[in-house]
C-alpha cells in the first residue's frame, strides 16, 4: 500500500482575510466621506438659494414701490424657511443723479460674518432728481 498524500486545505490564509479587510474598509470609510461632503454641499447650495430669495424679494419690493429710495443703509431680518437670515441694504449715489445702486447682501444671523449673496440693482427716478 502506497502512503497516502495529504490533500491541500482549501481556504483562505489569516493575511488574505486581513488584506481584504483593509481593502474593504478603506473603501467604506471613502465612501462615508464623500456622502459627509455631498451633505455639505446641499445645505450650502439650499442656504444660497434661500438667500437669493430673500435679496430678490427686496428688489422686487422696491422696483414695485416704484420708490426712488434715499441713500441709506440698513439692515433688518429676512428669514427664509428655518433660517435666520439677515439682509443688509445699502442704498448708493451713482454719477447720474436720477439713478441710484441699491445693494442687498444677505448674512446668516448665526455666523454674520458669512456672507451668503450679494445683488445689486440700478433704480431710476421717473420724476427728475
Amino acid at each position: 500500500m502506497e502512503p497516502r498524500m495529504p490533500r491541500p486545505q482549501r481556504g483562505f490564509t489569516l493575511l488574505e482575510v486581513l488584506v481584504a479587510l483593509v481593502i474593504v474598509g478603506t473603501a467604506l470609510g471613502a465612501s462615508l466621506r464623500a456622502v459627509g461632503s455631498l451633505t455639505q454641499n446641499s445645505s450650502a447650495l439650499r442656504a444660497a438659494m434661500m438667500a437669493t430669495w430673500s435679496a430678490e424679494n427686496r428688489l422686487a419690493q422696491i422696483r414695485l414701490a416704484r420708490e426712488f429710495p434715499p441713500l441709506t443703509k440698513r439692515s433688518f431680518p429676512c428669514p427664509q424657511d428655518e433660517l435666520q437670515l439677515t439682509c443688509e441694504e445699502e442704498i448708493l449715489a451713482t454719477p447720474n443723479p436720477r439713478f441710484r445702486r441699491v445693494e442687498v447682501s444677505v448674512v446668516d444671523t448665526l455666523q454674520p460674518e458669512r456672507r451668503i449673496i450679494k445683488l445689486a440693482q440700478i433704480v431710476y427716478n421717473e420724476n427728475g432728481p
